[in-house]
């Protein structure tokens, strides 16, 4: 004899069915029932710790977590090393777009290719979420309204520690930068932010990619007697300087070291005695807070390294991304892209952030400054959070923008 707690009425199961179904996401505008996300950065080179398999780790991860929304809809994460050399990026997005049908393309950390991709996106309608690019033509003259800067650009990453080092006295800056798109316009900003506010440029010098020896351009810095000298370069680059930095005895000199890009992982990589005292911006920090702690233990679990602010920022990006997907129940550029920039990002990364029109994602940093080895109370122990920059003092002002997608007009009206 059947329970007639097991029995439903053919009125209840018609019921069930319809609840099941209005709760199921519907997916009918999606051709082929696979969304495609690329990732495409450098996989072995100077930056690949920064970005590299660990931000590839990262959607990988956000399209598990969000498997339960996802119903039956196939999610695939491509991964590409673009070497560094624009040409090469520009191909592989091309043949991605065209051939593999991909929806969207991901963290990509170089300048220099991130413009070359931008074109793509323009061209074939597709959506780009950039992780570690710093030059603000991105977002800038050659802003698209798909392409989205999750991450930082120069300006969010020269403002803070400029002015908070301006009115400590550090009023004259030299410069070493990477002899590349990044470089030269972290440079370009800063020397305008220091023209601004009373600072001075005494000099700068630019290293290729590829070199391994910085004594000359440090020896440089150091003969300029600046008070400051900001690094604009990045991963391997920023670790081989400072450590030569140390070697030259310049870690006990008179000279503040400041980077553009620092990485927890570059951090880990040199060594707390060779970075301690660098100070630079940064957006996100796996020690700022519970929420970022439990992603931060998840992520060490299998990559046995704790997150990059740029891997964070590739997590969310992809989260975000999916979530409007799941939302709209489509794949379309347009649809995709309304639905994000109408909808605040809030996760373990940032907090009601919001796309701006030209494509920035417009949030909070930290400015931080490396702790010495007494100071750190247990592994990955890093950063000191010298305070918080809010995203109205982190990025340049909207109504300042070269984006031809900022209506200028309706901003000085507010």
């Amino acid at each position: 004899m059947t329970s007639s707690l097991n029995r439903r009425s053919p009125s209840a199961t018609a019921l069930l069915a319809a609840a099941l179904l209005a709760a199921a996401p519907a997916f009918a505008q999606i051709s082929d029932g696979v969304v495609k996300i690329g990732v495409i950065n450098d996989q072995s080179g100077p930056y690949s710790a920064l970005s590299g398999p660990g931000s590839a780790l990262a959607v990988t991860m956000a399209v598990e977590d969000m498997k339960s929304q996802l119903g039956n809809l196939k999610v695939e994460v491509l991964v590409a090393d673009h070497q560094n050399k624009a040409d090469l990026g520009v191909t592989i997005a091309k043949r991605w777009f065209d051939v593999e049908h991909v929806d969207a393309i991901m963290d990509v950390s170089n300048s220099a290719v991130a413009l070359g991709i931008q074109t793509v996106i323009k061209e074939k309608n597709k959506i780009g979420m950039y992780g570690a690019i710093g030059t603000t033509e991105l977002t800038g003259k050659q802003c698209v309204k798909t392409g989205y800067s999750w991450l930082h650009d120069s300006y969010a990453l020269v403002s803070g520690p400029v002015r908070s080092i301006l009115k400590s006295g550090g009023n004259t800056w030299y410069f070493v930068a990477a002899d590349f798109a990044f470089g030269k316009n972290a440079v370009q900003v800063a020397k305008e932010i220091l023209a601004a506010n009373g600072g001075k440029s005494v000099g700068e010098t630019y290293h290729p990619m590829a070199t391994s020896d910085y004594s000359s351009f440090l020896l440089q810095a150091q003969s300029s007697n600046a008070k400051a000298v900001m690094f604009a370069n990045g991963g391997a680059q920023l670790v081989n300087s400072m450590k030569q930095w140390k070697e030259f005895g310049m870690q006990n000199g008179k000279q503040k070291p400041v980077a553009t890009i620092l990485e927890i992982s570059d951090v880990h990589a040199a060594g707390l005695d060779v970075i301690e005292g660098l100070s630079a911006t940064t957006a996100w920090y796996w020690d700022k807070d519970d929420q970022a702690r439990a992603f931060g233990r998840r992520f060490f679990e299998r990559f046995k390294a704790m997150p990059t602010a740029t891997q964070a920022s590739m997590y969310s990006a992809a989260s975000h991304y999916l979530k409007a997907v799941i939302a709209t129940g489509s794949a379309a550029t347009d649809v995709v892209d309304a639905k994000m920039r109408s909808t605040p990002v809030n996760d373990m990364y940032v907090k009601n952030a919001m796309l701006r029109p030209d494509g920035k994602l417009s949030h909070d940093f930290l400015l931080v400054t490396v702790k010495s080895k007494a100071d750190s109370r247990y592994p990955w122990d890093y950063y000191k959070v010298d305070t918080i920059i809010p995203a109205s003092d982190a990025l340049s002002p909207l109504a300042e923008s070269e984006c031809p997608l900022v209506d200028k007009a309706s901003i000085q009206k507010k």
